[in-house]
């Protein structure tokens, strides 16, 4: 099967960095990402500098990416203005968040759901005129660290809005790791029997170790679209207990060996990894950026063996 990887770690790898990261390094990475293959980059946020310093450099970000053929590159944009401004820099889709949670989307986004929900058609609007497309993004979808289990009504009910509003590609995200396997197949068979139009993305984090299991029950369902992030970073900074993305590099790995296609070639991938983990100065959480793939081989004679007793 074909399996199309959005890396989300230049934009939700990096936002909860507090040293500022060099705009030149952050274009070093998404272009490395891009040499190994990958084609669809979440690259940066058009959001207030005050609440998010680390994407001050967002139209600068945007501007300076090397894109190859087919490339995507994705931003966030909060609002109408956020949104002029992505256009204006020359993002190829904006993104649009919120929350299944009501007590999250006000931590998070500081409205309710049905504003935000005014606020995303108001953002979709300005991205039509311009034929840019939109991705709408629905964070805690499989749990809340607020209000516990997200009922999949809430779910059905905000993609059923996007899909109103135009808005078809939805990113299901799993904000702080409490998806479980029977938790994805469940929500995720709702949304699909009440909204057969919707284009899903899974998007998960590996906080309870569970986030190549929960792509594993997302490739049962046949879903081909998965977020991920370089090294395993990230983290919302509004949610407490938030640890890293799935790792992209763990994630191809996987899907590799599982015989799954994603055009991306895992050796370029690790080097990328190996090049944020020099860049933010401190090991990563990505496995396979260190153990290597499965059938690595090691010299034998350098290996050090039992000693005879």
């Amino acid at each position: 099967m074909q399996i199309k990887i959005t890396e989300v770690g230049p934009r939700d790898g990096l936002q909860i960095e507090k040293s500022f990261i060099p705009t030149a390094r952050k274009v070093q990475l998404i272009d490395a990402l891009f040499h190994a293959g990958i084609r669809s980059v979440e690259a940066t946020s058009f959001v207030s500098p005050t609440a998010v310093p680390q994407m001050a450099d967002a139209a600068d970000v945007v501007q300076q990416i090397s894109r190859p053929e087919g490339s995507v590159v994705s931003v966030l944009a909060p609002n109408v203005r956020g949104a002029h401004d992505a256009i204006r820099a020359g993002a190829d889709e904006l993104v649009a968040f919120v929350s299944a949670s009501a007590t999250h989307n006000r931590k998070n986004l500081n409205r309710s759901i049905a504003d935000s929900l005014i606020n995303i058609e108001a953002v979709a609007d300005v991205a039509f005129q311009h034929r840019i497309p939109v991705r709408g993004a629905i964070s805690t979808v499989f749990g809340c660290p607020f209000e516990g289990d997200v009922d999949a009504s809430s779910v059905v009910g905000i993609v059923q809005a996007l899909s109103r509003i135009g808005i078809r590609h939805v990113t299901l995200a799993d904000t702080t790791g409490m998806a479980t396997p029977a938790v994805v197949r469940a929500v995720c068979a709702s949304v699909r029997n009440a909204v057969p139009e919707a284009r899903l993305s899974l998007h998960f984090h590996n906080t309870r170790g569970l986030g190549l299991v929960n792509v594993a029950a997302g490739l049962e369902l046949e879903i081909k679209e998965y977020e991920s992030s370089v090294g395993g970073v990230g983290g919302c900074p509004f949610a407490p207990g938030a640890t890293g993305n799935v790792c992209t590099e763990d994630l191809v790995h996987y899907l590799h060996e599982e015989g799954h296609d994603t055009g991306i070639d895992l050796d370029s991938l690790v080097r990328a990894a190996w090049l944020l983990e020099e860049t933010l100065g401190r090991p990563l959480p990505g496995q396979v950026m260190r153990a290597g793939k499965r059938l690595r081989r090691y010299d034998a004679e350098a290996a050090p063996a039992a000693t005879a007793r």
